[in-house]
C-alpha cells in the first residue's frame, strides 16, 4: 500500500493532492504520523555499493611520544558500526524498511564484525559476498576529548576478480521484487563494470519489464551511472563541481550557481531529478520542468558526527519508495539528517527519533522579546533577517514556494502568523481551519523557517518596528504601497520584497474544494 490520498491521516485525507508537491503538513498531525506510517509500509529496499567498519577510538592524552612530536592517545573505548553503504542500510532498517545488501567484505575480523551487525539489524545479506583476498574497507578514527586526532583507513587495492563475478551474477536475483534499489558508489571498485554492467542489464532488460523499482543512484561519480536512467542522484557539492568542472562559490552562492546547471547536470547523470547536497547549506533539488526545491538544514555544533549523507538518501530512498511526494520526501529527509548530525560518531536515525524531532516543532512559536534577543545574536554574527507574515492557515504549494523564496533572500527567515482573532477578522467566522498552536508547528517544521511568532495586531507593523529585520517579504499580488507595513520597514531603513505570487494556489481556494466535496484540481 503506497502513501495515496485516501491513506492519509483523517486530517489531511481531504486536499488536493499534486504529485511533485502534496500538501502532507497541512496538519500537525502529520509530524506524530508519518515516520510511523512509512515504517508500517516495510518497503522493500537493496542497497548495492560499498560496505565499510566504520571504528571509533577514544581515550585521553597527557603525553607526547619519545619518537617524534606527536600525542599519545591512551585508548579507553573502542566501538565499531557500519559505514558507507552499510551505514545507509542500517538507517533503511531503523526507519522500517526491509532491506537486503549486496556487496563484497573481506573474511577478515572486520567483514565477520560488519557481517553480524548487519544481520543482527535484521539485514537481508545473502547477496553479501565474503572472498578470503579481499580486505574490508574500514576508517578508524582516533579522539581526544571530543577532537579527532588521526583516521586510519585501509581498503583493498584491487577486488578480487572471482568476487567481482559472484557479485554479478547475483545482481539480478538481488534485484527481483525490489521497492527500490539504493546504489552507494564511494569509487572502492566494488562497483566495477561487470557489476555495473549486471545491474544496468536488471533493470533495463526484459526482466525488468514496465515496472522498474525506484532506483537512486548516491555516488562520488554519478555520470558511468547514466545508462541506468535513475530517478535520482544525490551528489554533493564537490561531486557537483568536479562534473561540471568549474569551482562552486562558497555559501548559499552555490545553490544560485549549481542551479544555473540544471540542464548540464540532468544530462550528464540521465537522472530524473538530481538533488545536491550541500552539508550546511541543505539542498537544492533540479528538476527538467524547471522547478526547484530548498530543504535548509539545522547543523549542530561541530561535533564527532559522521554519514548525515547516509541518512539523508536513506530517508530520501524510503519515502519515496513509500510513495511520499518528492519534495515532501527532501523535506522528511533533511529532518532525518538533523537529527544525526547532533550525534556523535557514525549513527542512525530511527523512526522514534524523527517522530519526536518532528513533534519538537509543536508550540515552537516565539514571543517577540525572546525571538528580538534571538535574532540580536544572529546580526551580531553578520546575518541578515527576513521576516514575513500571514494567516498560514491550511499549507499548500503556493506557501512552501513562497517561503522557500523568502528564505533565499536573507540568512534568517521569521515567520509571523496572525493569531487565531486576527484570522477570524480578516477571513470570516469559519477561520481559521488550524489554531494557531497547529499552524505554528506546521510552518516551524519546514526547513526554510527559522523561527515563529505570532502577533496580534491589525497588521505586523508593530512587530516590525520591534525586530526590524533587514528584509520584510510578502506575495506578489501586493505593492510595497499597499502595504500597511511599508512605512514601518523604511523607516529604519529597511527593504519590501514583492515575491512570486502563485495565484492559482489559495486557501480560499482549497477550503472551498474539500466544503463542497470536490477533488483535486486538473493538473495539481
Amino acid at each position: 500500500m503506497s502513501l495515496s490520498p485516501e491513506n492519509l491521516p483523517a486530517e489531511t485525507a481531504g486536499l488536493p493532492v499534486e504529485p511533485a508537491d502534496v500538501d502532507l503538513s497541512s496538519q500537525r498531525a502529520l509530524s506524530e504520523w508519518l515516520p510511523g506510517r512509512l515504517a508500517a509500509e516495510e518497503p522493500a529496499i537493496l542497497v548495492i555499493g560499498d560496505l565499510m567498519l566504520d571504528g571509533w577510538w577514544s581515550g585521553s592524552i597527557e603525553r607526547l611520544c619519545r619518537e617524534a612530536p606527536a600525542p599519545v592517545v591512551d585508548v579507553q573505548t573502542r566501538e565499531s558500526v557500519p559505514g558507507g553503504a552499510a551505514n545507509t542500510a542500517m538507517n533503511l532498517a531503523a526507519l522500517g524498511a526491509r532491506v537486503s545488501v549486496a556487496g563484497i567484505i573481506g573474511t577478515d575480523d572486520a567483514g565477520v564484525d560488519l557481517r553480524s551487525q548487519l544481520v543482527h539489524a535484521g539485514i537481508d545479506v545473502s547477496h553479501l559476498h565474503s572472498h578470503p583476498d579481499m580486505v574490508t574497507t574500514t576508517k578508524i578514527r582516533i579522539s581526544s576529548g571530543g577532537q579527532v586526532m588521526l583516521r586510519i583507513d585501509d581498503s583493498a587495492k584491487a577486488v578480487p576478480a572471482e568476487a567481482l563475478a559472484a557479485l554479478a551474477a547475483s545482481v539480478r536475483v538481488a534485484v527481483e521484487e525490489q521497492d527500490a534499489v539504493l546504489v552507494c558508489d564511494y569509487g572502492n571498485g566494488v562497483l566495477a563494470d561487470p557489476v555495473r554492467a549486471s545491474l544496468v542489464d536488471a533493470l533495463a532488460g526484459p526482466a525488468a519489464g514496465g515496472d522498474r523499482p525506484l532506483l537512486v543512484v548516491d555516488s562520488h561519480d554519478p555520470r558511468p551511472w547514466a545508462p541506468l536512467r535513475p530517478d535520482l542522484v544525490t551528489p554533493n557539492a564537490q561531486e557537483t563541481a568536479r562534473m561540471l568542472d568549474l569551482r562552486l562559490p562558497d555559501g548559499q552562492d552555490r545553490v544560485a550557481e549549481v542551479s544555473k546547471h540544471a540542464d548540464a547536470l540532468l544530462e550528464a547523470t540521465g537522472a530524473g531529478a538530481v538533488v545536491v547536497t550541500l552539508d550546511r547549506d541543505g539542498t537544492v533539488l533540479l528538476r527538467p520542468d524547471g522547478v526547484t526545491h530548498r530543504t535548509w538544514a539545522r547543523p549542530a555544533a561541530e561535533k564527532q558526527a559522521s554519514g548525515a549523507g547516509d541518512t539523508f538518501v536513506a530517508a530520501l530512498t524510503l519515502a519515496r519508495a513509500a510513495g511520499l511526494p518528492l519534495t515532501a520526501s527532501l523535506d522528511l529527509a533533511q529532518s532525518a539528517a538533523d537529527v544525526v548530525v547532533h550525534q556523535p560518531g557514525t549513527s542512525v536515525c530511527s523512526t522514534g527519533q524523527l517522530s519526536r524531532y518532528l513533534k519538537a516543532f509543536a508550540d515552537t512559536a516565539l514571543g517577540a522579546d525572546e525571538l528580538q534577543r534571538q535574532l540580536e545574536l544572529h546580526r551580531a554574527q553578520g546575518q541578515r533577517i527576513v521576516l514575513t507574515n500571514g494567516c498560514f492557515d491550511v499549507l499548500h504549494s503556493g506557501h512552501t514556494r513562497y517561503l522557500n523564496q523568502a528564505k533565499q533572500l536573507g540568512d534568517v527567515l521569521v515567520v509571523a502568523l496572525n493569531s487565531d482573532d486576527s484570522v477570524r477578522k480578516l477571513k470570516g467566522a469559519g477561520r481559521p481551519i488550524n489554531g494557531v498552536a497547529d499552524r505554528a508547528a506546521v510552518v516551524a517544521a519546514l526547513s526554510c523557517v527559522d523561527y515563529v511568532t505570532v502577533f496580534d495586531t491589525p497588521t505586523a507593523a508593530p512587530l516590525i518596528a520591534q525586530l526590524r529585520p533587514e528584509v520584510y517579504a510578502k506575495g506578489g499580488d501586493y505593492t510595497p504601497e499597499m502595504l500597511a507595513e511599508t512605512p514601518a520597514v523604511e523607516e529604519y531603513g529597511g527593504r519590501v520584497a514583492i515575491l512570486d505570487y502563485v495565484a492559482e494556489r489559495s486557501t480560499t481556494a482549497v477550503v472551498k474544494r474539500i466544503r463542497e466535496g470536490e477533488g483535486a484540481v486538473p493538473g495539481n
